[in-house]
């Protein structure tokens, strides 16, 4: 093993450490589920990687970057990138952190220094800074903007559905946003702890991106790779959750009957299983959709497990086949993007794309940018989409989005 020069430094830390104090809003990164993930400082030490035209690409160059940094002493796992990136096909760039602390599957926890990465000047843990604080007051509708307008976005659906009906488009996926004017400083660490506190088998996440910082808590798992072994778990179908225990089993259970929702998770399945398909042998996947649930919605999921073919192949290689899969764009993806970009009157930026992180190793933990938001200073914008096909009524989309939306808003009162 290489020693690391000058600087460099591994340290095992406890396993109560949080590695929410290890994030750093005005500069860091933050991917974490179930205790799981990795936090990492983005100071003048941290090495950009990109942009870079597209993922492919990304995940070449990542990987000759990351294998390009000393490895530290010890036991310690290998050099990570993170990061969140775009929706759609332009450059991108991830981030090796100055300093990291990851926890592995393992149960281990690592503080990372990386050499020459300035860690003297990186922040300092904020463990008693960890805890929320009180929510503030419920946002007054004059706070709040959609865009596109309940009766702007019904007349998107009702356009999508006959183009469905009239063309090679199977589905597609379309979002709106609801910007907020917090009238104080939104606080993204809070946010996130809020949101790990409500949702705590989701993939909680914070990174910088243009125009602020996205923070966000997603139930879905775009891609996960140990060794050979790669997992994912695409969503598609949704029904609101409900506090009476009897009603919620039936929506649940109606969900999981229900023609539109089930037509709209199979188009998904079938792209997964090919994409995979060409990557893994003895792939394998649930024959029905299982029923996921989240704090306000059930989801019908599938889960994926294969062995890829090509050890070679790193995480961001998978990922950068499957994005965007159809749960967050369509089918045919072509036709599915131009109709988003037609009908979506707002620039998605980094919503319902991929964020997490890769190691020098090809590991990594991909989740789909969902359930987010994008903090700048006293605003927020708001993210939720739905899919469309054949048999979407306008209400029920509106509906399913304003669902999504109300439960970051109350989230987002922690902020």
């Amino acid at each position: 093993m290489r020693r690391a020069p000058s600087g460099g430094h591994a340290s095992p830390l406890g396993p109560a450490f949080d590695l929410l104090a290890a994030y750093e809003p005005r500069g860091g990164c933050f991917f974490e589920c179930r205790g799981l993930g990795v936090a990492g400082s983005i100071g003048p030490g941290a090495i950009e990687i990109g942009p870079v035209p597209d993922l492919r690409a990304l995940a070449r160059e990542a990987l000759v970057v990351l294998r390009g940094v000393p490895v530290l002493e010890g036991a310690s796992p290998p050099p990570v990138a993170m990061g969140a990136l775009p929706f759609e096909a332009r450059p991108a760039s991830l981030f090796v952190p100055d300093r990291a602390v990851r926890r592995t599957e393992v149960g281990e926890t690592w503080l990372l220094d990386r050499p020459g990465g300035g860690a003297d000047h990186a922040p300092a843990f904020h463990p008693d800074r960890v805890t929320g604080a009180l929510p503030h007051e419920a946002f007054r509708p004059v706070q709040l903007s959609e865009e596109p307008t309940h009766a702007g976005y019904a007349r998107a659906v009702r356009v999508a559905v006959e183009r469905i009906a009239g063309s090679e488009l199977e589905k597609v996926v379309l979002a709106r946003t609801v910007g907020v004017d917090a009238g104080r400083m939104l606080d993204a660490r809070r946010l996130v702890h809020r949101l790990r506190a409500v949702e705590p088998h989701c993939f909680t996440f914070a990174a910088p991106v243009e125009g602020g910082i996205l923070v966000g808590a997603s139930p879905e798992l775009l891609l996960s790779r140990r060794g050979a072994i790669v997992r994912s778990t695409p969503l598609a179908g949704t029904a609101p959750r409900a506090g009476d225990p009897d009603e919620d089993r039936a929506n649940a259970e109606a969900l999981a009957a229900s023609s539109k929702d089930r037509e709209e998770h199979a188009i998904v399945v079938a792209a997964m299983a090919e994409t995979l398909g060409d990557l893994c042998e003895d792939l394998r996947w649930d024959r029905e959709p299982v029923l996921e649930p989240t704090a306000n919605v059930w989801h019908l999921a599938t889960r994926f497990e294969g062995q890829l073919r090509d050890p070679a192949v790193t995480a961001l290689d998978v990922v950068a086949e499957l994005h965007p899969t159809p749960a967050v764009c369509g089918t045919p993806r072509r036709i599915a993007r131009a109709t988003i970009a037609e009908l979506e009157p707002f620039d998605r930026g980094s919503y319902a794309g991929p964020v997490g992180w890769m190691d020098a190793a090809g590991d990594g933990e991909w989740a789909i940018a969902l359930r987010c938001a994008r903090l700048d200073g006293e605003r927020a914008t708001l993210f939720a989409g739905a899919g469309i096909v054949a048999g979407s009524e306008p209400a029920a989309e509106i509906d399913e989005t304003e669902r999504k939306f109300r439960a970051f808003l109350d989230s987002l009162r922690w902020g």
